[in-house]
């Protein structure tokens, strides 16, 4: 679909921002989106906003040194409808930069997702409701540079731009479906969301690929360097993928376990890197000399949570996550849908066998009560009886200890 339309307005001062904040104060439906600079600066920030109110496209540049701080208002009142598209990533930075909070969200990716869409990224969405073409080249460009390119205006604007009229075409379609209670207690998780911690962990270099096969000089050289990598990145103000790639940290660190106590060639490795940073690696290399091999990689909790489980509990929540699979296939719409990770592993913990118990699980909502109630008791109360006679045998996960 070829389409023409007008420039938006950019909004890049103080003057400019509050006659946005004007407009947004006469509005119900607000479209918003955030692009942010991860790929580019240590410590991603949020490098542009983008607002779609009626047929107005609004591109906020926050670097812009003007106080953000009044736009909180809005997105909190639930009187106003904040319209994204996967706006999870959206909503914890907003939250980890600004401290705004939200009210009167809708995702319209969720509610692609409920109406049993199978791709429901925004460029798919669009296509199939407008037959519009999204290009995503700008995808991962630097945010964070100035003056933005037209080319960015350009895609940043089109976030947004169709956000309203394709949630008020899908929440008829979820009415007739009787699925808008889905999507509402979806939303509802979304504005409740907390942003975890992001502060550096120098026991995550155990995540990196690899590391089980190294030994316990190689363990400890990657530690070093790893921590060292984080140092230099912090300094720079870059991503640490872009100091030292995982590659080279485990090249350099399978390099000391082929030959113990003698410190690797680093031009062998990473030519560019040994002429810049060359004689801060080989000191975090002596450092891990003197230290000592690794014997045992660190306990790390497992990514999807289900590291603290223990047998019964990890069985349980296998038994709940094959249900709501089969579940899921049988309503027509994602998994996530009927019940959220989350829920899940309250319920293996949990274990509530009674209407009452199950209540009170954080998270359930009570439109789900109704639909899977009934189901969620009988197959928990049915495994617990089974793993009084046959427990399970052992744990068929992953864990991080070497």
């Amino acid at each position: 679909m070829a389409f023409e339309l007008p420039p938006p307005t950019l909004v890049q001062d103080r003057a400019g921002f509050s006659r946005l904040l004007d407009d947004l104060a006469t509005q119900r439906e607000i479209a918003v989106d955030t692009e942010a600079d991860s790929f580019f600066n240590y410590r991603e920030k949020v490098c542009l906003l983008q607002i779609t109110v009626e047929d107005r496209d609004y591109l906020v540049d926050p670097l812009a040194g003007f106080d953000l701080a009044p736009l909180g208002q809005i997105l909190s009142d639930p009187s106003k409808e904040k319209i994204f598209h996967d706006g999870e990533y959206d909503v914890l930075i907003l939250k980890r930069h600004y401290s705004f909070r939200f009210g009167g969200l809708f995702d319209t990716r969720v509610a692609a997702a409920a109406l049993g869409q199978s791709q429901p990224g925004l460029a798919s969405v669009l296509k199939s409701r407008f037959d519009v073409d999204l290009d995503k080249s700008m995808q991962r460009s630097d945010w964070s540079a100035r003056p933005l390119s037209h080319k960015q205006i350009s895609y940043a604007r089109l976030d947004t731009h169709f956000l309203i009229p394709l949630a008020r075409a899908q929440k008829a379609e979820l009415s007739a479906a009787g699925r808008m209670r889905i999507v509402e207690g979806e939303c509802r998780r979304l504005e409740q969301l907390t942003p975890g911690d992001n502060s550096f962990d120098p026991e995550e270099y155990a995540r990196i690929q690899g590391v089980r096969t190294l030994g316990g000089a190689g363990k400890r050289a990657l530690r070093e360097l790893f921590v060292l990598r984080d140092r230099l990145a912090q300094a720079s103000d870059l991503p640490p993928f872009k100091v030292l790639h995982n590659d080279v940290l485990m090249a350099l660190a399978g390099a000391v376990d082929e030959q113990p106590g003698v410190l690797p060639d680093l031009a062998r490795f990473a030519p560019r890197q040994a002429r810049r940073i060359g004689g801060e690696i080989q000191a975090a290399l002596e450092r891990a000399r003197a230290l000592g091999p690794i014997e045992r990689l660190p306990l790390l909790p497992s990514k999807d949570g289900t590291g603290e489980l223990d047998d019964v509990e990890y069985e349980l929540h296998d038994r709940l996550k094959e249900w709501r699979r089969e579940r899921a296939d049988k309503e027509g719409y994602d998994a996530s849908l009927v019940l959220n990770r989350h829920v899940l592993l309250k319920l293996a913990r949990q274990k509530p066998r009674r209407r009452e118990e199950l209540a009170a699980v954080e998270g359930l909502n009570e439109w789900q009560m109704v639909e899977f109630g009934a189901d969620l008791l009988s197959l928990i109360d049915q495994s617990l009886r089974e793993f009084q006679t046959a427990p399970p045998r052992g744990r068929r996960r992953k864990n991080f200890r070497g």
